[in-house]
């Protein structure tokens, strides 16, 4: 069975003070509109936040996240420290039932950042998942994968949208892993199970 259906959207961390013109180049060159802009995903947190601006290419979507450093650095100023400005920090495959897809994942020794999390997103209901990142180490620095559920429009097609919910509830997620030191890889690599 086919579970990945294509790619949902795509995010790139940007340098700080770059996140508009990042969003301008996508605009010019791939005819992507802003649906979203997020200038401060966790304001309450003294401690750091992110932007988050999406744009939309019809059934596809990009997503500019730029770091706020307050009293600490960003997760997503770390990784524009590690990997530079316009790397990609994750992609996002859509699927059709994620409950199963992740339980077909588990069985395979994939391990999770965190649980399914389930917003309305302007659009409908949406139902988002992040791995653990792909190789061990920092998980601020890491790049990770995301699995989407996504509401079908009345013409059939899929809407893509962002809400500051989701975006604070992932941030939350890396927050956490990095406080608790937990920079276990998504995959098993050794176990065997993908000879």
């Amino acid at each position: 069975m086919a579970w990945l259906k294509r790619v949902d959207h795509v995010t790139y961390a940007v340098a700080s003070g770059t996140i508009e013109r990042w969003a301008a180049v996508h605009e010019r060159l791939g005819g992507g509109q802003v649906v979203a802009r997020i200038d401060d995903v966790c304001p309450d947190d003294r401690r750091s936040s992110m932007k988050l601006w999406c744009l939309r290419f019809d059934d596809f979507g990009v997503a500019l996240v730029e770091g706020i450093d307050r009293d600490a650095e960003s997760q997503v100023s770390a990784f524009v420290r590690a990997h530079g400005d316009h790397a990609i920090q994750h992609v996002a495959y859509a699927v059709d039932d994620l409950e199963a897809y992740v339980r077909e994942l588990d069985a395979l020794g994939v391990k999770m950042r965190g649980s399914i999390v389930t917003r309305h997103d302007g659009f409908g209901l949406v139902r988002q998942v992040f791995t653990k990142g792909l190789a061990a180490g920092d998980p601020a620095e890491a790049t990770f994968l995301e699995f989407v559920e996504r509401p079908r429009a009345e013409s059939g097609t899929v809407q893509v949208g962002f809400s500051r919910d989701v975006g604070k509830a992932f941030y939350a997620q890396i927050e956490e892993a990095r406080t608790a030191g937990d920079h276990e890889p998504f995959v098993p690599i050794a176990c065997g199970r993908f000879k």
